[in-house]
């Protein structure tokens, strides 16, 4: 198996328990709590970032991050800036698009919006972060 395809099988894998941190988030803040659905999205989402950092920077591209002394706080910055904002802008739209204008349930729009945005969010975690 080559490097790369085993990178994006690892950064799958993160992704999908990010998945499930960020619907359960979304649950409890929404349903549990009374959120305003697109309010419950950001904090969603920013959850799953964090979630996702940890493991990509401990496990997904442990082979570049193990031997950088420094530049934790610089990664965290850029996965932010790259990631977050991908995932923050493309669930809002989505989800406001989807629940909003098409009537969609929203944890079903939520799942769609994390799909849409997760080849973006590899490609620049690849090339920008990591």
């Amino acid at each position: 198996m080559s490097k790369g395809l085993r990178t994006w099988l690892k950064f799958n894998a993160v992704g999908l328990l990010g998945v499930g941190i960020q619907l359960a988030v979304l649950a409890l803040l929404k349903a549990w709590l009374g959120f305003q659905y697109l309010t419950a999205t950001v904090i969603a989402v920013e959850a799953a970032v964090l979630h996702n950092f940890a493991w990509h920077e401990r496990w997904t591209w442990i082979e570049r991050t193990k031997t950088a002394r420094r530049g934790l706080s610089g990664r965290l910055f850029r996965f932010h800036v790259a990631n977050g904002i991908v995932s923050i802008c493309g669930n809002l739209g989505l989800m406001w698009l989807l629940v909003s204008h098409l009537g969609a349930n929203y944890l079903a729009a939520n799942a769609v919006a994390i799909s849409v945005c997760s080849l973006i969010n590899f490609w620049a975690s690849d090339r920008l972060v990591f």
